[in-house]
């Protein structure tokens, strides 16, 4: 039985995306605030310092009793955002997002943009809504609407911290420094996360790690005719073919290194299955697929376990490749490919950094000089075994506000935030989920929040919220 009305709290929390919360986030879409990795001036250029104050701005202007707000600054690092809301039933509650972007990226649609906020029907679209500008909101959101009924709920603190998509490093030391003020979170509650459909709330039960660098390879001191050198000089490229091969099976897309792999717990593989069941086909045809093209497998499961529990790489960038109108007929000094590989929850990330960059650097062909220069390496996650409270409480949210149970599935993108809270807070159950669904395209062009799924996981989370409080 829910904890709230649900009526009630759906007409409540409805209204306030509508009339506040959507008309924030246009706002804040338009800002640029590129995360540290990917503006490295962000300090003086001033869109960080911009995003933060339009989120404490509105949060000031809810005018919720026992709320404080405070911008916590720690010198050279990113800002961070942490709110208490005192709360009439016993424990805490941890709400964690990040306000963050990724940069722009190629390819949006003609009539869309990072910075330009866009509703069409349902959707949002622009940089930053649903990864995850929406979770400072949404929180407080659903703590109001539990209010709005008159129920008890814990104290609640809230973290929206600006260096996410950079690996979070800054993050660490807000949370010593907050450490007295935060005390022992029972329940920790993460909104930056993936939903395998808009039909129900979807629960992330692992997050995959990530090692990325730059791997260069370098054989003469300058360009040379390859009328000349051709046939004498390996050409970088080739090279670089030659070592990737160390790391990954061209054929399959398996990697190669056994230490990168690591044996997937009976559990998530009939998490795997379910969510294979429900999604069908939904596993691979929610991604862009060119025309006849096909998926990296027909197995529904397995690929779902490789999206979520085996490792993969990507080339992600590259230099010393001229454009095509510019590339003339020469042998080029030397190749730069940006990898990114992303690992098993529970593998090692600065282990397999340091496999990884033994691997592609020993015994370089034709004595070429091979350098992988790490620049990111962050281990992944393994939600802890689920209380039967807030397993009854998701599904019976889900149920109440989605319509269909709730699902449980990992993901394949890396929330550093997961694995340091689930070291520093051992004894607290975990709630992750999202709003990233079906072609919402996170990271990449024509990124949107799908609005109704954003005012549905808001609701969930105050019933879950309402339940904790009568634990």
């Amino acid at each position: 039985m829910s904890r709230l009305n649900v009526d009630a709290a759906r007409k409540f929390v409805g209204e306030m995306w509508d009339e506040s919360i959507v008309p924030a986030l246009v706002e804040y879409i338009r800002i640029p605030n590129k995360s540290p990795m990917f503006d490295s001036g962000w300090a003086e250029h001033g869109h960080m310092e911009e995003a933060v104050q339009l989120m404490v701005d509105w949060c000031d202007s809810q005018r919720i009793s026992g709320l404080s707000v405070e911008v916590v600054r720690i010198p050279g690092r990113t800002p961070l955002i942490f709110m208490e809301i005192a709360g009439d039933a016993p424990g805490c509650v941890l709400l964690y997002g990040h306000l963050d972007k990724q940069p722009e990226m190629s390819g949006w649609a003609e009539s869309l943009g990072p910075w330009k906020p866009v509703i069409e029907g349902e959707r949002l679209y622009g940089r930053g809504g649903a990864d995850d500008g929406y979770a400072i909101f949404a929180s407080l959101a659903a703590i109001q609407a539990i209010r709005d009924q008159g129920v008890s709920h814990p104290r609640c603190c809230v973290v929206i911290e600006a260096c996410e998509e950079s690996g979070s490093y800054d993050l660490p030391y807000y949370l010593d420094a907050l450490e007295d003020r935060i005390g022992t979170p029972h329940l920790v509650i993460c909104l930056d996360s993936g939903c395998g459909n808009y039909d129900q709330l979807w629960i992330t039960t692992s997050l995959r790690g990530v090692t990325a660098g730059t791997l260069s390879v370098e054989l003469i001191s300058e360009g040379v005719h390859s009328g000349d050198a051709g046939g004498l000089v390996a050409d970088s490229f080739r090279v670089l073919r030659r070592l990737l091969d160390r790391l990954e099976d061209a054929e399959s897309g398996r990697i190669a290194p056994a230490a990168l792999h690591v044996d997937i717990p009976a559990e998530r593989v009939e998490q795997a299955r379910l969510a294979a069941q429900v999604l069908g086909d939904e596993v691979y045809a929610k991604l862009p697929f060119l025309p006849d093209t096909k998926p990296a497998g027909s197995d529904l499961v397995e690929l779902v376990l490789n999206r979520t529990w085996r490792p993969a790489l990507a080339v992600t960038g590259a230099a010393g490749l001229p454009s095509i109108e510019n590339a003339g007929n020469v042998c080029r000094p030397g190749t730069s490919v940006k990898l990114s590989m992303r690992l098993p929850p529970t593998c090692d990330a600065e282990d397999a950094c340091i496999t990884v960059k033994g691997l592609l650097e020993r015994d370089p062909p034709y004595g070429a000089r091979v350098r992988f220069e790490p620049d990111q390496a962050s281990s992944g996650w393994n939600a802890p075994a689920i209380e039967p409270w807030l397993k009854e409480a998701a599904d019976q949210a889900s149920r109440a506000y989605f319509g269909a149970a709730a699902m449980y599935m990992g993901e394949g993108g890396t929330i550093p935030f997961m694995g340091m809270l689930g070291d520093k807070y051992p004894n607290a159950q975990i709630l992750v989920t999202g709003v990233l669904g079906p072609k919402s395209n996170a990271h990449g062009p024509n990124e949107f929040l799908h609005i109704p799924t954003g005012k549905r996981v808001t609701n969930c989370v105050a019933e879950i919220l309402a339940t904790r409080g009568q634990v």
